[in-house]
C-alpha cells in the first residue's frame, strides 16, 4: 500500500516543485521556454492517454472480439463530454485572458485562476487513481511499474505547470512569493484527492475499468486540445512548442514501454 500512496503523491510533488520556482526566478518564464514546456506537457499527456490508458482498456476488452474498441470509444467520449460540461459550468479564468469562462460568479480573480488550473488537474488525478486501482485489483494488464510510469510521467509534466501557475501570480498579480507558491501547490491538491478516492472505490469500478481508463484518457486529451496546444500557438509563431511535444511524447512512450 505504501507504493500506491507514493504513486498517487508523485504528481502532486511535481506541481509543488514547479511552484517553488517562484522563490528562485524573478519574473515570468521566457515566452519561448513557456511554449516549449507547454508543448512538452501536451506530449506527455497524449502519450500517457494512448499507452497507459486506451491500449490497456482495449486489452482488457479482448473477450469482445471485434468490438474490443467499444469501451475505449465510449469512455473516451464521456471523458470529453465531462470536461466540456465542467468547462461550461465551473467559473474560471485562464492566465492572460480578460474574460472568465463558465457560469457567472462573483469570485476573486485569484480564485478563478485557481479553478482553471484545478480543472486541468482533475483528469490527471483520475488517471493515476484509476490505473493504481487496476493494479491493486491485480489486473494482469496493469503492473506496478506500469502504474508508476504514468505517475512519473504526469509528475514530470506537472513541474512546468506548477511554474507557469506561480510565476505569473507573482509578477502579474503582485502576490508575495510564499502566497504565489501556496496557490501553485493548492492547484495540485485535487490530484491525490481524486486518486485516493478512485483507489478506495476500486472494487466497485473494476467491472467498468476499461471505461474508466478511457474516460480519464478522454478528459486528459480534452485539456490538451482545448487549452495546452492553443496556448503554445498564441503570439509569435514558434516551433518550440512542437519540439516540446515531440520530446514529451517520446519520454512518456519510453517510460511506459520500459517500466510497463
Amino acid at each position: 500500500m505504501k507504493e500506491v500512496f507514493a504513486g498517487l503523491l508523485l504528481p502532486f510533488l511535481g506541481t509543488s516543485a514547479g511552484a517553488a520556482c517562484v522563490f528562485f526566478l524573478k519574473g515570468e518564464l521566457n515566452q519561448k521556454v513557456q511554449k516549449t514546456l507547454l508543448g512538452f506537457a501536451s506530449g506527455v499527456m497524449v502519450a500517457a492517454s494512448v499507452w497507459s490508458l486506451l491500449i490497456p482498456a482495449m486489452d482488457m476488452s479482448e473477450a469482445m472480439g471485434r468490438f474490443a474498441f467499444l469501451p475505449a470509444v465510449i469512455g473516451l467520449g464521456l471523458g470529453f463530454v465531462f470536461l466540456l460540461a465542467m468547462d461550461k459550468l465551473v467559473p474560471h479564468l485562464h492566465l492572460g485572458c480578460a474574460e472568465a469562462e463558465g457560469l457567472r460568479a462573483k469570485l476573486k480573480k485569484t480564485t478563478m485562476l485557481l479553478l482553471a488550473v484545478t480543472l486541468h488537474n482533475i483528469p490527471e488525478g483520475m488517471a493515476v487513481g484509476v490505473i493504481f486501482a487496476g493494479m491493486v485489483a491485480d489486473r494482469s494488464e496493469i503492473t506496478l511499474a506500469g502504474a508508476f510510469a504514468l505517475s512519473i510521467g504526469i509528475a514530470i509534466q506537472n513541474f512546468p505547470e506548477g511554474a507557469v501557475i506561480s510565476l505569473p501570480l507573482r509578477s502579474e498579480e503582485g502576490m508575495s512569493r510564499p502566497k504565489a507558491f501556496w496557490m501553485g501547490v493548492l492547484s495540485g491538491v485535487v490530484e491525490p484527492v481524486a486518486g485516493v478516492f478512485t483507489v478506495l472505490m476500486a472494487r466497485f469500478i473494476m467491472p467498468l475499468l476499461p471505461y474508466f481508463l478511457s474516460f480519464a484518457a478522454g478528459a486528459m486529451l480534452y485539456v490538451v486540445v482545448e487549452e495546452l496546444i492553443p496556448e503554445t500557438s498564441q503570439g509569435e509563431h514558434s516551433n518550440l512548442g512542437t519540439i516540446g511535444f515531440a520530446l514529451g511524447f517520446a519520454l512518456m512512450m519510453v517510460l511506459d514501454v520500459t517500466l510497463g
